[in-house]
């Protein structure tokens, strides 16, 4: 495997930092005061903010084809429905339940990924899929309390899923960068349109408690606009299953940092456990099994 400045282990490794990030998320979504929309209104402006800055200081381009700008503006609005969804999920349950629920990504691109690059769909992608199927259909059984929250956040892992997998194919003809500023300043034009139309914007006062604003600029900044440009970037040499199986880490980071910082809050049931267990061990194993099997061949 190459060792190159664009190699698949370097990637990897981004893309791990990347999902370590992403599970300190669902901590920040838990702490911050205000809800969903107005959490993702705030991030994607912060984070919008920090790329524009970035191309200003660096001198970079941001020219783009009318066609470029269409698609990746109109992706921002499946952005915006996902971490809008994701936080609302995390509002009306617990951390560690929607990061359990995003793990059905890989469900969702096993049939996604291959339906909009035309190819087949592997038979052992589906497979993984239904025992992460299994897994969440033991939560709902245990954890039937957080129903709405579980809805939603397979909600969050079916959007996500959808974006990723067309950001796999445009990040072959775009550069990263570009394509996640304007991809989050869509997600920030959408969910404004969403607040105008509602009346929430015209009230909207930013008096915001400190504690509020820190968490809100470490959101923004480093969680959204580091991070999300790192997970497209990363695309170039992982296919956007491969990057759905290492999502599947947040929870694992996600749920052991709920730990740190809620407590007891964050205690399941056991049979919780059983279906993440069940998750994160199809997960795991898939890669072992595919190495097996091309080892094979």
């Amino acid at each position: 495997m190459s060792k190159g400045p664009d190699s698949p282990i370097k990637n990897l490794i981004i893309l791990h930092l990347t999902v370590f990030i992403w599970g300190f998320t669902g901590i920040l979504g838990a702490l911050i005061s205000v809800n969903a929309v107005q959490m993702v209104w705030y991030r994607v402006l912060i984070a919008a903010i920090t790329l524009f800055m970035y191309f200003k200081l660096s001198k970079t381009s941001l020219r783009v084809t009318k066609k470029q700008f269409l698609q990746f503006f109109f992706i921002g609005s499946i952005v915006a429905a996902h971490w809008i969804l994701f936080f609302h999920s995390i509002k009306v349950s617990t951390v560690s339940v929607t990061l359990v629920c995003l793990s059905s990504i890989t469900l969702f691109t096993a049939i996604l990924e291959p339906l909009i690059r035309k190819q087949r769909i592997r038979t052992t992608d589906i497979a993984v899929g239904l025992i992460i199927i299994s897994g969440i259909y033991l939560i709902f059984k245990f954890e039937s309390q957080y129903t709405t929250g579980i809805i939603f956040g397979l909600l969050a892992a079916l959007t996500a899923s959808l974006f990723s997998s067309i950001n796999a194919t445009l990040v072959q003809k775009s550069n990263p960068i570009i394509i996640g500023f304007y991809e989050i300043s869509g997600a920030f034009f959408w969910i404004t349109l969403y607040r105008l139309a509602d009346g929430t914007l015209v009230t909207e006062c930013f008096n915001l408690s400190v504690s509020d604003w820190l968490y809100l600029a470490f959101l923004g900044t480093v969680c959204t606009a580091l991070a999300y440009v790192a997970a497209v970037s990363v695309m170039r040499t992982l296919s956007a299953f491969r990057v759905a199986l290492i999502t599947n880490l947040e929870p694992v980071y996600g749920i052991l940092l709920a730990f740190i910082f809620f407590g007891k809050r964050e205690a399941m049931s056991t049979g919780f456990y059983l279906g993440a267990t069940l998750i994160l061990a199809a997960v795991f194993l898939y890669p072992v099994y595919k190495k097996y099997k091309k080892h094979e061949q």
